[in-house]
């Protein structure tokens, strides 16, 4: 460990792992670290006896659920997209060739105290309840227009730089049904602030699961979501398996005494006892970094297991978004179910999750009523409500460069962009994906 890297990571969640993947790919030399004994931090993937351990103090877990081996829960499931920029980096960096994917059922949304199927493409949508009669002709004037734009840059007038999401809303003459369907099924927003940022990203954002729908149906799949079998565990692993072959260096269970710094507050390197591994830069989740993060909301997750899957989904796996404005609340809610196929448990049991952001000090459960409520009768249900933090600052002064926490989404789009935004903070420039030439796989 006494020796000079180009990059310390602490942590071995998906954000730190694809990080460390990438630039040991790009030849720097890093060194990876967690305290803990496991990979995947955050979003491990555990057992049901660890699960217990986790969140029953210990206690046994009923025989009647099964073998607890037979389960990997994963503490934050996101489920991933075909055309997502995660995807793109796992393609890129060969790193899919270590993992199988499952495809997800269904994709439905909460409307009316109902769900329904989330349509797969523009056209689908036109034909779809969750659009009225009135703004079917508004909404084909957005979606060609999206396609248009994606084809030839041409915004027809609607500068979706610099105009708001709201402005173009206003400008084509959708409606707040109309919007909550476009911004939360299908941009996947966790709320409305979106609609006073610039257009561009929500735009991005419908084209991609657009894209990922058409293929998903090109596929016979039903909707545009994938999941790694064996539960989202095995992503970080991939990732410090890519980083290994490029001769990066690994040390799990091995405490963090001190981030240490030069007279000029910079960072220096990393001590564990009475070593310290030096370095130029330091990137790491915000456990590591508590005097430099800050709390920006919290979140509530409950893991629930089953004996049926989701009544009225009428599939084994899916993911159902509930927006904001059908519930009363400020932001959406998100349910997952899993299954077998997934290989996530025993065959006859399901695993549920839903995720939102805390709104109140009352008891989280309330909070997410709508969601329990679809789920039918729970086996057993484990709450937990944690903290969001984000950087304090950007890194570049002092070199230590801090990842977000993990959001409410289901999805993995956030956790993409704060790999972006690293990308470019650590190395002053944009992230490039670009494939591993064949000769470098050799003699690696």
């Amino acid at each position: 460990m006494d020796e000079e890297y180009d990059v310390i990571i602490l942590g071995t969640g998906l954000t730190e792992c694809m990080l460390s993947g990438i630039l040991a790919v790009e030849g720097k030399k890093v060194l990876h670290m967690d305290r803990n004994n496991f990979y995947g931090g955050e979003c491990a993937s555990v057992n049901l006896t660890q699960l217990y351990e986790r969140f029953r103090g210990g206690a046994a877990a009923p025989e009647a659920l099964g073998k607890p081996r037979d389960y990997l829960i994963d503490l934050i499931p996101k489920f991933l997209m075909t055309g997502e920029g995660l995807i793109k980096v796992l393609v890129y960096t060969d790193v899919v060739r270590y993992l199988e994917f499952s495809p997800i059922a269904t994709s439905m949304v909460y409307n009316g105290g109902k769900i329904y199927k989330v349509p797969s493409t523009p056209g689908e949508a036109l034909t779809s309840f969750l659009v009225g009669m009135l703004q079917k002709p508004k909404a084909r004037s957005f979606f060609a227009f999206l396609q248009q734009w994606k084809e030839t840059g041409d915004s027809q007038g609607v500068d979706i730089e610099r105009s708001t999401m709201r402005q173009v809303y206003e400008y084509f003459g959708l409606n707040e049904d109309t919007q909550e369907f476009v911004g939360h099924a299908m941009a996947l927003h966790l709320d409305d602030k979106y609609k006073d940022r610039p257009a561009r990203d929500t735009c991005d954002r419908i084209i991609m699961y657009a894209a990922s729908a058409a293929r998903a149906l090109e596929d016979n799949r039903n909707s545009p979501y994938i999941y790694p079998l064996y539960g989202l565990g095995d992503l970080p692993q991939a990732f410090a398996r890519l980083s290994a072959v490029y001769a990066g260096t690994f040390m799990l269970d091995t405490p963090v005494d001190e981030v240490v710094r030069g007279d000029d507050g910079k960072f220096v390197g990393v001590r564990s006892g009475d070593q310290v591994a030096r370095a130029k830069q330091v990137i790491g989740d915000p456990s590591y970094f508590r005097d430099q993060v800050r709390k920006t909301d919290r979140v509530i997750r409950a893991i629930c297991i089953l004996r049926e899957p989701v009544p009225k989904a009428g599939a084994e796996s899916a993911q159902i978004i509930l927006p904001q404005r059908q519930t009363g609340r400020e932001h959406d809610i998100y349910v997952t179910c899993l299954s077998a196929q997934q290989k996530i448990c025993p065959a006859g049991f399901y695993v549920a999750s839903i995720s939102t952001i805390a709104e109140t000090s009352g008891d989280p459960k309330d909070e997410i009523a709508a969601g329990l409520k679809l789920l039918g009768p729970i086996e057993q249900i484990f709450v937990s409500v944690s903290d969001v933090y984000e950087p304090a600052a950007d890194g570049t002064a002092d070199n230590v460069f801090i990842s977000r926490s993990y959001d409410a989404t289901s999805h993995f789009e956030t956790v993409y962009a704060d790999v972006r935004d690293l990308y470019r903070r650590i190395t002053g420039q944009e992230l490039v994906l670009q494939k591993r030439a064949k000769m470098d796989e050799a003699s690696a």
